[in-house]
């Protein structure tokens, strides 16, 4: 049996005495051991072998570290690698008023949030993930920002911090003009407003 590409041998041929490094051709970014087994054979005597382990990574997430949203609202993905089980996200400090979706896509794979990853691509290599979150329009004149929490389950997290830019100012006076009696008693009108106003 070949052995596998990620091992790496060298020198991979010779004559008499020599040292052969073994390495990896890259690091190794699944969280489960891989094995493979060198076979070095010579003319007129029984092959010998070589079993060759490499130790996985560690489980770890890496989301983007930030994320902006439009002032009229938009979807916004936020992405990240990690070679976990299964992923959960979850909201932080912040104003911006959003909802996490049920679902996010590991690896290509449609995932419920807080659930095992389906055929654990994290065992073999690390993978792509993201989620996509909608964001309502900023009704306010004030940056909006949230943090979107990103959990491995094995105590690593990782957080983006989502802003949104802020809404535009407005000012509605609900009359154009009012005619107080000669009496003087108060005509009322309404200001609708998402910013500081003053009348003089």
């Amino acid at each position: 049996m070949a052995k596998a590409s990620w091992a790496v041998v060298n020198p991979s041929q010779g004559s008499g005495n020599a040292t052969v490094n073994v390495s990896s051709n890259a690091p190794h970014t699944g969280r489960n051991v891989r094995t493979t087994v060198l076979t070095i054979t010579a003319a007129n005597v029984e092959a010998k072998t070589v079993n060759v382990t490499q130790q996985g990574k560690p489980a770890y997430v890496d989301a983007v570290d930030n994320a902006a949203a439009e002032k009229g609202g938009q979807n916004v993905t936020i992405s990240g690698k990690s070679n976990a089980a299964k992923l959960t996200f979850s909201l932080g400090s912040g104003n911006l008023e959003i909802t996490l979706p049920t679902k996010y896509t590991a690896g290509g794979v449609q995932t419920n949030n807080d659930t095992a990853i389906s055929g654990d691509p994290g065992a073999a290599a690390e993978y792509d993930f993201s989620i996509v979150i909608s964001v309502p329009a900023n009704t306010s004149i004030g940056e909006l920002t949230r943090q979107i929490i990103v959990s491995d389950g094995e105590g690593h997290t990782d957080t983006c911090l989502l802003t949104q830019t802020a809404g535009d100012a407005s000012l509605i006076v609900s009359k154009t003009s009012i005619e107080l009696a000669y009496t003087g008693e108060a005509v009322s009108f309404d200001i609708t407003s998402n910013t500081s106003w003053v009348i003089s």
